[in-house]
């Protein structure tokens, strides 16, 4: 039985916040800080160590701080905030309490020890089996306890998301459908609990295996099963991280979806076909058909990448028409132009839009192919991918919602503004030098997981070209910039919510929520209503096209090796 004393209506935003889901929320979202800042402490050490001019760490430390890197970022910082996501989706935006908190409790109590569990056997120095943790290498069971434990409490607290939308409907708390924001964190949960299922089917075994209960995993059979894990842990993040660009586009610009069908659409395309890209990640590997490959990568996934297409037009789209009915629709792009660049909310979202899929979207593309893959595959090409797409696309959306809960949930104003106006830039412009580079090098052949590129003492050594070791060192320059953008991050956050002046029922200095835009009618150039989002479109079909092309004709040039 809930009382109007469980819930706090925030006088800036008129968000009605529960309780114990708003105390969930904030433990959730500064853990998930706390691992993005330890994992972005090794990826420093990851990032000087395949700097070849400074090799900072010997081969057993490098391993460990990559397995460290790797699970602190991809899953521990990026989950944790996922739920304070699916929180906020559910319980703030439907206006309602939370379903069975004390499970939600418990949920963040597993995810918690098993992520400290994970990473004190990582630190131990016998688990050093990078992220993907492939057998017959081993790692301690602590890692694969660690592992489990923390995905037993992401599903409790995906059930308890779907246990409040129950409770939302049975009492009423909302009219008509769910909001679009609402509708995107359910595709999320729905793609989680295949993916937390998966990774149950495979790491259980293989905690059995290291504890001797079962003689063997087959390699060929772990690599499939745990990519349908590793891999759609990620499409988690792409339809949490979409449904954060539709939020900021409101909060900032009171602005409306094109179309909200159509938006409803193509997050159920991710529902069907979003998964099926775990299958290039096994695009060489023996035992799997061409067919199935060619067709889970092709005809498949291209559904899957429309959808994401449709949220890249409608979502810059979406704020254009916001603009243009404000009065900044002088040519193509005043409309950008006069957009608040000096707001790291709107800045981080706008940038993770574009690098998520000028540098993220063409490369997952084009290293989908089954044929160009070969020239890609198990190069550092393919890390270069996924920090355009996870490690900026989807934490600066995440960093961008995190500036707009600090006074809105935490009651906090922002310490240093300034410094938070240049931080999403920092953070951006150095993962995007981080992606390009190592893109760059993967194409010159440069290998994904090798410590040395110079292959020192080894065998049979291979010299790479000097344009490779000079773009391994521009990579190595970016990392640093890019820390040095992740930290200012953590200090911002983590300072204000310490030292920020508490804000209590006062409301913030500049509003937090725009007016919204109910009526697109008359806007646009011509017959077109978001002219300047349709010009950008155009821009990154051309990037893509010229992208595909070049890509086709390197491998042709390697036709006469055989």
């Amino acid at each position: 039985m809930t009382t109007n004393t469980d819930f706090r209506t925030c006088p800036d935003t008129g968000l009605l916040f529960h309780k114990p889901a708003e105390t969930l929320m904030k433990l959730n979202a500064v853990a998930a800080v706390v691992f993005l800042l330890v994992g972005g402490i090794m990826g420093l050490g990851v990032g000087l160590t395949r700097w070849p001019a400074v090799h900072l760490l010997p081969a057993d430390l490098f391993y460990l701080v990559l397995t460290s890197h790797g699970i602190n970022v991809l899953i521990f910082w990026i989950i944790f905030f996922e739920v304070a996501v699916l929180y906020f989706c559910s319980s703030t935006l439907l206006r309602c309490r939370l379903a069975t908190p004390r499970w939600a409790w418990l949920g963040f109590f597993l995810m918690i020890i098993g992520a400290i569990t994970n990473n004190v056997s990582v630190l131990q120095g016998q688990s050093s089996v990078m992220m993907t943790s492939y057998v017959p290498m081993a790692a301690e069971p602590g890692f694969y306890l660690g592992l489990i434990l923390f995905a037993v409490g992401a599903l409790i607290a995906v059930f308890v998301f779907f246990g409040t939308l129950v409770v939302a409907r049975e009492e009423r708390t909302y009219e008509g459908s769910v909001p679009l924001v609402t509708f995107g964190a359910i595709v999320a949960a729905i793609i989680a609990v295949f993916t937390i299922a998966s990774g149950a089917i495979i790491l259980i075994p293989t905690l059995l295996w290291k504890l001797g209960y079962i003689a063997s995993i087959d390699p060929a059979m772990y690599r499939i099963i745990w990519w349908a894990f590793g891999h759609s842990s990620q499409q988690i993040n792409v339809a949490a991280q979409v449904a954060v660009w539709y939020a900021i586009a409101t909060v900032v610009f009171g602005a409306k979806p094109l179309s909200e069908k159509v938006s409803r659409g193509a997050f159920l395309l991710y529902i069907l076909f979003l998964q099926l890209a775990s299958a290039h990640h096994i695009l060489v590997d023996p035992g799997v058909s061409s067919e199935w490959k060619i067709f889970n990568t092709s005809y498949a996934m291209y559904l899957a990448v429309m959808a994401s297409m449709i949220h890249g037009l409608t979502v810059p789209g979406s704020i254009e028409a916001a603009q243009r009915k404000r009065g900044f629709d002088k040519g193509l792009f005043e409309w950008l132009r006069k957009a608040p660049w000096g707001n790291p909310t709107f800045s981080a979202m706008f940038l993770s839009l574009i690098i998520f899929g000028f540098l993220g979207g063409i490369s997952g593309v084009v290293m989908g192919v089954e044929q160009i893959n070969l020239i890609i595959h198990n190069t550092i090409y393919v890390p270069g991918h996924f920090h355009a797409t996870v490690a900026t696309g989807t934490t600066l959306a995440f960093m961008a919602l995190t500036y707009w809960l600090v006074p809105v949930l935490f009651r906090r104003e922002m310490i240093f503004k300034n410094v938070a106006k240049w931080q999403p830039y920092i953070f951006g412009i150095g993962m995007s030098g981080v992606s390009l580079f190592m893109m760059g090098a993967g194409t010159l052949g440069v290998p994904r997981r090798h410590w040395d590129m110079a292959m020192s003492g080894a065998a049979m050594p291979y010299d790479f070209p000097a344009t490779a070791y000079t773009l391994m060192g521009l990579a190595g320059m970016s990392v640093v910039v890019a820390v040095i953008g992740g930290a200012l991050f953590c200090l911002l956050i983590v300072g204000s919510l310490l030292f920020g002046k508490k804000l209590g029922n006062q409301k913030y200095h500049e509003p937090l929520i725009a007016e919204p835009i109910t009526d697109y009618e008359g806007i646009g150039m011509g017959k077109i209503a978001i002219p300047g989002t349709f010009a950008l479109a155009m821009v990154f079909l051309l990037s893509f096209v010229l992208y595909y092309f070049v890509n086709w004709k390197y491998l042709a040039s390697t036709w006469g090796l055989s």
